[in-house]
């Protein structure tokens, strides 16, 4: 299969500016410093590039949303999303620790296409790491010339899983409780300090050093309709060879089962969560649906940002569910009273039904509590605290009905 990202992972020292540029490095950034701004952003939109980091918003008209100097004067920035904090994605850590001048080569694409001669990388607080290892590319950057036309600084989180939204990330930036901002404004026309600000995270950014130095259009080439190049993503869970696996967009489930080895030997398939814990489960019956955002979100769930988690016949949709609204209720910022109660109160009922304690009413109350919390809220956090409950239910309701005894009320 086709490799932009994980091509030269063979090289042990990939992640060393000496080893990066006979590799082709920073060429991408030479060519795009020939080019005007406007012309930059043209060929990420001629390549399909989407945003990776769970949205999948087309990268180039998102940069296209940033107000011109002449109508917002003033700084702008990009600030790289490396808070890599939803359970089951570990790419982005690989991806900074293995090849780091290729997230930093794109980061400076980008703040030549924005305008920008300030950058950020936001890098979550427990990445110590990745952290040192970004600090060495950078300064091997900065020592190289590099880095003339926009500056890099790193910044580190505080452990809170909300950051990883982008104006919940703003906001810790400026020193202020990570609580997400009602849009609009959107970040492109009023984001860190008020200025217009462009978010990407590293697995998008590190996309644009091929983009610049093969055309967006033999980016497009390598994915889907609309869903430009490959996607890498992070497997764990009940398979033979958990990993990072790059596949071009529109690759079936199945064939990135394959790549991981398959369902752990013995078992079967259950599920596979395919984003990260927030996303619903495809089934069996999905094994041949094309990953990319559109076909994935035809099929009911969201491509999110990549963590894909196997499940075999041994889990139990009710421990699975309970672990992951667990987790967003201690994560929940509390700002949303829906998200903030819903999330406990959907916590309750579960660990009641797994304690044999379950009444009859408590599926159509999970139910009806998902349906009051979904679309209330001003991020997706509270979203996914009443969808994930909804979606086992829906795929699994035999896993509840077992736990609760036969016509037991409350």
């Amino acid at each position: 299969m086709t490799k932009i990202l994980t091509k030269h992972f063979d090289e042990p020292k990939l992640h060393e500016l000496e080893t990066y540029r006979r590799l082709d490095g920073y060429k991408g950034l030479a060519k795009a410093l020939t080019m005007a701004p406007a012309e930059v952003t043209a060929e990420v939109l001629k390549s399909n590039l989407r945003g990776l980091g769970g949205a999948g918003f087309p990268t180039g008209a998102k940069w296209g949303t940033v107000p011109p100097v002449d109508k917002v004067p003033g700084p702008r920035y990009v600030v790289v999303n490396c808070d890599e904090s939803e359970p089951g994605c570990f790419k982005d850590r690989v991806l900074v620790t293995r090849a780091p001048h290729q997230l930093i080569e794109g980061l400076l694409i980008a703040a030549h296409a924005l305008g920008a001669k300030e950058t950020y990388i936001f890098i979550r607080g427990e990445y110590q790491n990745q952290y040192d290892v970004l600090r060495r590319a950078i300064d091997e950057a900065n020592a190289a010339g590099l880095t003339k036309h926009a500056s890099i600084d790193l910044m580190r989180g505080a452990g809170a899983y909300i950051s990883g939204l982008d104006t919940a990330l703003l906001e810790t930036m400026e020193g202020k409780k990570a609580w997400p901002r009602q849009p609009p404004p959107f970040p492109t026309v009023a984001g860190l300090m008020g200025k217009p600000t462009v978010v990407n995270n590293v697995e998008t950014l590190s996309m644009l050093p091929f983009i610049l130095r093969e055309g967006g259009e033999a980016f497009a080439k390598i994915g889907s309709p609309k869903n430009g190049g490959t996607v890498v993503f992070s497997v764990s869970g009940h398979v033979r060879n958990p990993g990072i696996y790059e596949v071009p967009m529109g690759s079936t489930l199945r064939a990135v089962l394959a790549e991981a080895g398959g369902v752990r030997e013995g078992h079967k398939l259950k599920c596979v969560i395919p984003g990260g814990t927030s996303m619903p489960p495809l089934m069996e019956k999905d094994l041949d649906l094309k990953l990319d955002f559109d076909q994935i979100r035809a099929a009911g769930t969201f491509l999110g940002a990549g963590g894909m988690i196997v499940l075999d016949e041994t889990a139990d949709a009710v421990d699975v569910a309970h672990n992951i609204e667990r987790f967003l209720a201690h994560e929940s910022c509390g700002q949303c009273t829906p998200c903030r109660e819903g999330a406990v109160w959907t916590v309750e009922i579960l660990e009641r039904v797994m304690s044999g304690g379950g009444v009859s009413e408590d599926i159509p109350n999970l139910t009806r509590l998902g349906e009051n919390v979904t679309g209330k809220t001003i991020c997706a956090l509270g979203d996914t605290v009443g969808m994930v409950s909804r979606a086992y239910l829906q795929r699994f309701p035999e896993d509840f009905k077992k736990r609760i005894p036969d016509g037991q009320k409350s």
